[in-house]
């Protein structure tokens, strides 16, 4: 009995041996792909490590900035701090250029609803609970199949619309913008939405990097003046209250999920193989328990509530990224500012002008809002291209391989814009992506609903039409 014990016990040593050297030869192919890329082309690599400062900036800025509202929804130098290793140590375990982004859904509702950091924590760590709990249950791929696409893209739209809205409002409280070109700062506001709307064509210009240097440039006066000693960062803890996370986080973060799901988890595997298909594509599992890692770590911290994003990985690798070395690189500039610079990053975007802000929020709202132009072509998850470039919704599980799915005629087209824009307003109506949910999922449930009494009172009829013609076939044969 003991020697069966022991037997068993090394045989469980043994293949535990064996994985854990797999795991350490591929940790050390990737950091030799690291190297190697880096040392090939350092300049690209540089250069996409800053491709999807729209996003991050914006919202970064926005978050920590007391000029706009009463308090910070976020601490600037722990987000600085833990955004920054968590570049790193993505960058060192997967080797792709993969992004360490906000959870956009959760920072429009804290930017319209003025969070505190307690209310921006609580649904960070909500979606992180979620997230973590899905993949460790593996509901993770049910719950991305069961959420209708036109759900989805109108929380993408109604998320894109509210940042809109934020714009507008960052913009109209600018002390420096205006019409009349009265100042040096008007012009550079206008050739900066120039350059916006050229970026749209010329998709390789970095826009975000040259706003964030115009930006810079305007307040270079005020820094000068009310410049800041180094300051070390004092981390601390917090805990958020029971209210705090029942009201705001759930909230909040329940817009985030299936957000979260598509965008950071399923279409980043996707997209990093196809992009880099000599590196092996991170799977949609380690892509949900990294996204709960990051922020059950750092949202105590008072970090900006952070996941990964499909949008970002291919803003990197069109400006050059190809490897887990730009990310790292971005990571190390990020962690030496909040571990010695924050005071000074944080008076920097407390001084960063409205109106530029404005339009670097406005240029990442078009992006995500940009997403839902997809809703009824072969762009949709859950449309295909049939036969004769005839648009398809893809088969259902009880069909054969052989029969096509049903074809996408005009009236479910229409369908699936009227659920996308429900959901869409009832975010900008209420402010809560909650709401938008349940509200596009009520609008899908009906037309479901109407489809079934229709089909069920259709067979009824057919059924009442066979027994009578039954009834009166042998009366019209009598004799």
């Amino acid at each position: 009995m003991a020697e069966g014990e022991g037997n068993r016990l090394s045989r469980i040593t043994t293949k535990v041996g064996i994985a854990l050297r797999s795991q350490f030869q591929q940790f050390k192919r990737t950091q030799l792909y690291n190297l190697n890329t880096f040392r090939q082309q350092p300049l690209q690599e540089i250069s996409g490590s800053f491709g999807d400062l729209g996003t991050l900036l914006p919202i970064l800025i926005a978050y920590t900035d007391k000029n706009r509202s009463s308090h910070s929804g976020i601490d600037l130098s722990s987000t600085l701090v833990f955004t920054g290793l968590f570049n790193i140590i993505t960058g060192l375990i997967w080797g792709i250029p993969l992004p360490v982004q906000p959870m956009k859904a959760i920072a429009a509702v804290a930017l319209t609803r003025h969070f505190h950091k307690e209310e921006v924590a609580s649904a960070g760590l909500f979606v992180a609970a979620s997230i973590g709990l899905l993949s460790a249950t593996g509901l993770l791929g049910w719950f991305n199949r069961r959420i209708p696409i036109p759900i989805i893209k109108g929380i993408q739209i109604g998320v894109g619309l509210s940042l809109f809205s934020y714009a507008g409002t960052v913009l109209s409280k600018s002390e420096q913008y205006g019409w009349e070109f009265s100042d040096m700062h008007d012009p550079i506001v206008f050739l900066a939405f120039l350059g916006l709307l050229a970026s749209m064509t010329f998709r390789k210009v970095p826009m975000a990097l040259i706003l964030l240097f115009m930006g810079i440039f305007v307040a270079l006066p005020s820094l000068i003046r009310n410049s800041s000693a180094l300051s070390i960062w004092r981390p601390y803890t917090f805990i958020p209250s029971f209210t705090s996370f029942l009201n705001e986080g759930i909230s909040a973060g329940l817009g985030q999920i299936p957000l979260t799901t598509l965008n950071s988890i399923i279409a980043v595997s996707a997209l990093s193989a196809d992009l880099l298909p000599n590196v092996a594509a991170p799977t949609p599992t380690g892509m949900g328990f990294s996204v709960t890692a990051m922020n059950l770590v750092g949202c105590w911290f008072g970090s900006m509530p952070v996941c990964h994003g499909s949008g970002g990985l291919a803003a990197q690798y069109r400006f050059g990224a190809r490897s887990g070395a730009s990310v790292i690189f971005l990571g190390l500039i990020k962690l030496l500012l909040g571990l010695f610079a924050g005071r000074f990053a944080n008076q920097s975007f407390q001084e960063f002008p409205n109106a530029i802000l404005g339009i670097m929020i406005f240029a990442a709202a078009l992006e995500i809002a940009n997403v839902g132009e997809t809703l009824n072509t072969i762009g949709a998850r859950d449309l295909m291209e049939g036969k004769d470039g005839i648009i398809t919704a893809l088969p259902r599980a009880n069909q054969k391989d052989d029969e096509p799915g049903d074809e996408l005629t005009s009236e479910m087209r229409t369908r699936r814009w009227t659920v996308t824009f429900v959901t869409a307003g009832g975010i900008l109506t209420f402010k809560n992506d909650a709401v938008g949910f349940i509200a596009g999922m009520l609008c899908h449930c009906s037309y479901q609903l109407h489809d079934r009494i229709v089909a069920r009172r259709t067979q009824r009829e057919g059924t009442i039409r066979l027994e009578d013609d039954g009834g009166r076939a042998p009366l019209a044969g009598a004799p």
